[in-house]
């Protein structure tokens, strides 16, 4: 079986994925655009040869020996880095916020009330890695959000409900679990996954894997799996994922998060 052009998902997906965005485009929505820097689909195939035509657990190791090959970003380096990733496509001075959907100034980064700071999606406490170079430090699990909203995420589980988040239109969360705003609802699931295919025990760090539940607190595990599924299925990869993915590949770390690049694979593995 041919892994990506010829599958359901892959093939909606090949005209638009690995898309560098021009600046007009809007982040969060389902914006296609051609660019001169647009990975091919070939090269893309090439990537994830050694994952072709494998499911399931056999797929996922292959995905781990693929894309554990990479360059690694300091902590101080995610600062700028994030300035480039997340750069809101219609305003270059500013970045997009991940729960709260916020355009703000990349100047504004810090520790301060109305600042934003570097969000770990797979909450660090989670295999206990804090911002050590690796998963701490893993680009395509850190996104910009505001200082607030980040302590008011904390370390939660993602799961549905609770009450809504100040400063975060569209999200909820309760005393032990987040809810996103539905436009990222499938980035925070693909970057869950993404982690727990990378890190699987080797590189001096735990092996981070899915569980279906809340309350895991230092355990290297995250849930909800059942519900992360739906929002990856729910939410599919927009041009703004695309585009950081494809930023990330060329400029950072030289690694791929398969599960932009072939969503129907979560299904697949989980």
């Amino acid at each position: 079986m041919r892994i990506s052009r010829l599958t359901p998902w892959a093939a909606g997906l090949a005209a638009t994925a690995l898309i560098l965005v021009p600046a007009s485009a809007s982040a969060g929505q389902r914006t296609t655009a051609a660019s001169p820097a647009a990975a091919s689909a070939s090269a893309v195939d090439t990537y994830y040869a050694a994952a072709e035509g494998k499911t399931g657990a056999a797929l996922k190791t292959a995905l781990h020996n693929i894309i554990k090959t990479q360059s690694r970003v300091t902590y101080d380096g995610v600062w700028n880095a994030l300035k480039v990733t997340d750069q809101d496509p219609a305003n270059p001075n500013n970045v997009i916020l991940v729960y709260s959907g916020r355009s703000q100034s990349k100047s504004t980064n810090g520790g301060g009330v109305n600042d934003w700071n570097r969000e770990h999606v797979w909450a660090k406490s989670h295999g206990d890695f804090g911002t050590a170079t690796g998963p701490g430090t893993d680009l395509h699990h850190l996104r910009p959000e505001d200082v607030t909203v980040n302590s008011t995420r904390g370390n939660k589980d993602f799961d549905l409900g609770g009450g809504p988040v100040s400063e975060a239109p569209g999200s909820l969360t309760d005393s032990d679990s987040f809810e996103p705003r539905n436009a990222v609802k499938g980035d925070v699931a693909r970057m869950l996954l993404y982690m727990a295919v990378r890190y699987d025990g080797g590189d001096g760090f735990a092996d981070l894997e899915m569980n279906d539940k809340v309350n895991n607190g230092s355990a290297p595990l995250f849930g909800k799996i059942s519900v992360l599924k739906q929002w990856n299925l729910q939410d599919p990869p927009d041009a703004f994922e695309q585009r950081r993915n494809q930023v990330i590949y060329d400029t950072y770390q030289h690694n791929r998060n398969p599960f932009i690049d072939h969503p129907e694979w979560v299904n697949s593995i989980w």
